[in-house]
């Protein structure tokens, strides 16, 4: 069994290593990297990272230990300390839906759609090691490291989408059909697993995964578990190890060389689910996990690994991934557990589905918060300007804000992006210049403010109070302006 004070005897990590001062100073600086939702929200950068680095003193020159199936206690593990992940094996899944979503993968591949994000980490632009496309219900977007993606849209009933190929339109097609499955799997499996705890079963699937474990849960209602798994967005992923030249190793468990790094991820419905199709571009024999002679994970197999947030004691799961298996992490495994990926040798595809909250992340909501913004425009003056409204300090602070976002938020993310959001489909074209239309606008709107500020007869406490309500905004758009600016020119 195993034995926290005895670094885990029979699992696969239990290795010996010092962390070099390179990759603890590294670690520390990449620390903030996903969003830790299990976190409390007011938890600042500084105190994650140093959270991080008295994780490392802790661990000394010890690897945590980590299971795979090769361990006798690796299901007894999953079951009880990752009771909320659950794994559907491809042989459970319709070959032709198979086919289908391998054959879209390789379209969109093959069209140029997937791109390395250039994403924001402590004011550096790094480029990710993974090239992603997201694709969703049209007018979503998803953001995640300080970049919004913009969705392809999915061809969902009552749109009417113009895509540049037919292969990419079949392709979007199929993924929604994906989006479809998946949902319906995480219903089932929710339900299911559910029912065994109302019964009091204590067994562990053979292609599903271990028992479910949901008694902290209130009993959640089919509604509830429908809106949970209602997946809006997909992000794509594809990596082709051998043509990167440099993957990070692992820091905690020894795992070996990562293509995502320990995070949850970002920007979800609370306690909404999460939905992995994983397509590796390997041959169609593959060595079993159990017949493989290595200590550890096999690092020519691709894996998700789980672990504990900030647990040392808990042993890690390494789990083999082969083509077409799909894992769903449910309810707020997200939020309690970190994961990663694991590189192996062949090239690999996944569809990640997603709930995203997108309360303000949708093509409607900034229009709405737009059309807000201009409610307060009067007509043109004769010197060309716009005349205002109202000087009311409220309102003049909510249409700066709503300048600043519709400008940093949506059209500078876009446009930074140069043609990538248009690979497939201009649908975001004839919106964006909507946006940036009423952006004009807004700017006509702060010289007015400005014109007001400066006008001879203004009472002094007038004054003070419009200069007070849209200082902190005009002070953050020019800052913001520099920086964008210099990303620009390097």
């Amino acid at each position: 069994m195993y034995n926290p004070g005895g670094g885990g005897e029979g699992c696969s990590g239990s290795m010996k290593r010092t962390p070099t001062p390179e990759e603890r100073e590294r670690e520390a600086k990449e620390s903030h990297c996903r969003a830790p939702t299990g976190f409390d929200p007011a938890t600042s950068e500084k105190a994650r990272r140093g959270q991080k680095l008295r994780l490392f003193e802790e661990l000394e020159d010890t690897w945590l230990p980590y299971l795979t199936p090769k361990d006798d206690e690796f299901y007894q593990q999953w079951q009880l300390k990752y009771p909320k992940l659950v794994l559907r094996e491809a042989g459970s899944v319709p070959e032709e839906l198979h086919r289908e979503v391998q054959a879209a993968f390789a379209t969109l591949h093959k069209h140029g759609c997937l791109a390395r994000d250039l994403v924001r980490v402590q004011g550096k632009d790094l480029l990710t090691p993974v090239a992603r496309l997201l694709v969703g219900n049209p007018g979503c977007t998803y953001k995640y490291l300080n970049t919004r993606l913009f969705t392809v849209p999915w061809p969902v009933r009552g749109s009417n989408i113009s895509y540049h190929e037919a292969e990419v339109a079949a392709a979007c097609q199929t993924l929604l059909s994906l989006n479809s499955y998946l949902q319906l799997e995480t219903v089932q499996a929710w339900e299911e697993l559910v029912a065994k705890e109302r019964a009091n079963i204590d067994e562990v699937p053979v292609c599903i995964g271990p028992d479910f474990g949901l008694g902290i849960f209130d009993g959640p209602d089919e509604a509830d578990i429908r809106s949970r798994s209602a997946y809006n967005v997909t992000l794509l992923n594809f990596m082709d190890p051998q043509k990167m030249p440099y993957l990070k190793e692992e820091p905690y468990f020894g795992m070996g060389k990562m293509a995502v790094s320990w995070h949850h991820d970002e920007n979800l419905v609370d306690r909404s689910a999460v939905a992995v199709y994983s397509h590796s571009c390997e041959g169609p024999e593959e060595d079993s996990e159990e017949d493989s002679p290595l200590e550890g994970r096999d690092p020519d197999t691709w894996h998700v690994g789980f672990k504990i947030s900030w647990d040392i004691e808990t042993p890690g799961l390494a789990i083999p991934l082969h083509q077409g298996d799909c894992y769903f992490m449910l309810d707020d495994l997200n939020a309690t557990h970190q994961h990663c990926v694991l590189a192996g040798l062949p090239p690999r595809f996944s569809s990640t589905h997603r709930v995203a909250e997108c309360s303000t992340g949708t093509l409607d909501y900034i229009l709405q918060r737009c059309q807000l913004a201009l409610q307060n425009v009067g007509d043109v003056t004769d010197s060309g300007g716009v005349s205002l409204k109202s000087l009311e300090p409220a309102v003049l602070k909510q249409g700066e804000e709503i300048h600043n976002e519709v400008e940093f938020e949506w059209l500078r993310q876009f446009w930074f992006q140069g043609s990538r959001p248009r690979k497939c489909t201009d649908w975001w074209c004839q919106p964006m210049a909507q946006l940036e239309e009423m952006w004009r606008k807004m700017e006509g709107v702060t010289n007015g403010v400005l014109h007001e500020v400066r006008r001879e007869g203004v009472p002094v406490g007038q004054r003070n109070a419009m200069v007070t309500a849209i200082l902190a905004s005009l002070t953050t758009r020019q800052t913001l302006r520099r920086e964008w600016h210099a990303r620009l020119v390097p």
